[in-house]
């Protein structure tokens, strides 16, 4: 008797490479959403970094960073994940910037101030408490 020639897989051969593949996109998929949200939040460091460059250059020329509660630069508008606001603190004297994240980055809330205090004010809730050092830098995980 001649043995027949068998071609392609046993269902234990594509049972152990579905559990392999299933396996590695458990793993794989939380890090890439991670690695995702991470790019994102760019946005906001980046937004409140040159707003507060430009509320300094409104400070220079005016000797206030703005009159009636209201900054002198109009906030940045138009950021795909993120709002910004601001308020002016001290008659003018101080003003604190925020970026409250909208989209795939809500729960996240940065703050930058006329000293370049850097803060992070909230975080999502499955990202647990804020570090202790969350004042004083822009917390990403």
């Amino acid at each position: 008797m001649r043995k027949q020639d068998t071609y392609g897989f046993t269902l234990i051969e594509a049972m152990a490479a579905v559990a392999v593949v299933s396996i590695l996109a458990a793993i794989g998929f939380p890090n890439y959403t991670r690695y995702v949200t991470n790019g994102h939040l760019v946005e906001a460091g980046n937004t409140l970094s040159d707003y507060r460059v430009q509320m300094e250059q409104f400070y220079q020329d005016h000797r206030t960073y703005g009159k009636g509660g209201v900054c002198g630069q109009t906030v940045p508008t138009g950021l795909s994940d993120f709002v910004i606001a601001c308020d002016v603190l001290a008659e003018g004297q101080a003003f604190t910037a925020t970026a409250t994240g909208a989209a795939s980055t809500a729960g996240f809330v940065y703050t930058i101030n006329q000293a370049n205090v850097r803060a992070t004010t909230a975080l999502p809730s499955h990202l647990g408490v804020l570090p202790v050092d969350a004042g004083s830098r822009w917390v990403t995980r």
